[in-house]
């Protein structure tokens, strides 16, 4: 099986946008923020078990915050967003890092066109980088969807956006990984870490 990530966009000029944060990204080892959302909907909530142990195995290396709300709206410097919603509100009124990464757990968050629910584009219109969606339903099971802290840890140790996603999703058949998978915003990340020792 060979990984796969689609350079999906609304628009030529959107598809160039997402290519250019990608390549801007690399190697820029951010400073953002990881916004990981508890929205108290039992059936989309099923990752935020395991929040806090993403915010554990970030912690030096990522700011993590857990939030309990609909959704975060007006912040800066945001690097990872994670929530599970149907519909996921102010997207837009947040200011993306290069490389950022956010998804939300949901049905049919991967149909691009026409759905019922918000389609995975709207992340990538908003100034993120790469996002997950399923595109049939996939039940509430935890394992169709990114887990927030493999994705965050093996991309803040430099893998590549691809490499990271395809890693963190244990059944991916049901969903589709879009984005610009060579970004890497912390490559160089496991060379330093060695040099350190």
């Amino acid at each position: 099986m060979r990984p796969t990530m689609s350079i999906a966009a609304s628009s030529v000029a959107h598809a160039r946008e997402l290519i250019d944060r990608g390549i801007a990204a690399d190697g820029t080892h951010p400073l953002g923020t990881a916004y990981l959302v508890r929205t108290g909907d039992a059936a989309r909530d099923v990752r935020a078990t395991s929040y806090p142990q993403a915010r554990d195995a970030l912690a030096g290396r990522v700011e993590v915050k857990l939030e309990h709300a609909a959704g975060v709206t007006g912040r800066s410097g945001v690097m990872f967003y994670f929530i599970g919603s149907v519909e996921v509100p102010g997207i837009e009124d947040n200011t993306y890092l290069p490389g950022a990464v956010a998804d939300h757990l949901t049905s049919a968050g991967g149909v691009l066109g026409g759905g019922d629910q918000m389609s995975s584009l709207r992340w990538l219109e908003a100034g993120v980088t790469g996002t997950y969606g399923t595109v049939v339903e996939p039940c509430n099971l935890a394992g169709k969807f990114p887990s927030p802290s493999l994705l965050m840890d093996r991309y803040a140790r430099g893998e590549t956006l691809v490499e990271s996603y395809w890693k963190s999703v244990a059944m991916p058949g049901q969903g589709i990984f879009i984005g610009e998978p060579l970004a890497a915003p912390y490559a160089g990340a496991r060379r330093a870490a060695r040099e350190r020792l």
